[in-house]
């Protein structure tokens, strides 16, 4: 099947903007994580699960900061903001919908969260409601 230029540039550009709030998403979720985990989300903390040096994570959560979701004080734990809760609520969701359906599809647990990771970012919430249609569909089938 061959896209149109203007369908094929609206793909790209969906894909773009993905790319750009994917970052913001793993951060907010990670930092949602660990506070219900840890109590706090410490910089230290942060840049080791992202496997990224503390100066990256410390960028990143300036710019997350600048927009509205995480506020910290200096030397001092990082909160979500309720915009930033949201957007860590949702790509949460998204992710457990994509890992869901890898594990229904019978792949290997650690592949399915490798393959997961990421994925929930770029799928569109009509493919997602796809996916946990068929993900019922197939673990119903299973049992």
């Amino acid at each position: 099947m061959s896209l149109s230029a203007a369908d094929r540039a609206a793909a790209f550009r969906k894909t773009r903007e993905a790319n750009l709030t994917e970052v913001s998403e793993d951060y907010v979720e990670l930092i949602g994580d660990l506070i219900a985990t840890e109590g706090e989300a410490r910089l230290t903390d942060i840049a080791e699960r992202l496997g990224v040096a503390q100066a990256t994570a410390s960028k990143v959560i300036t710019r997350l900061r600048r927009d509205g979701l995480v506020e910290n004080k200096r030397y001092r734990s990082i909160f979500l903001t309720e915009r930033g809760r949201e957007i860590a609520d949702a790509s949460r969701e998204r992710h457990r919908v994509v890992l869901d359906f890898l594990l229904a599809l019978g792949l290997d647990p650690a592949v399915a969260r490798a393959d997961s990771e990421g994925i929930e970012h770029h799928v569109s919430a009509e493919t997602l409601a796809k996916l946990e249609a068929l993900t019922a569909r197939l673990t119903s089938e299973g049992n």
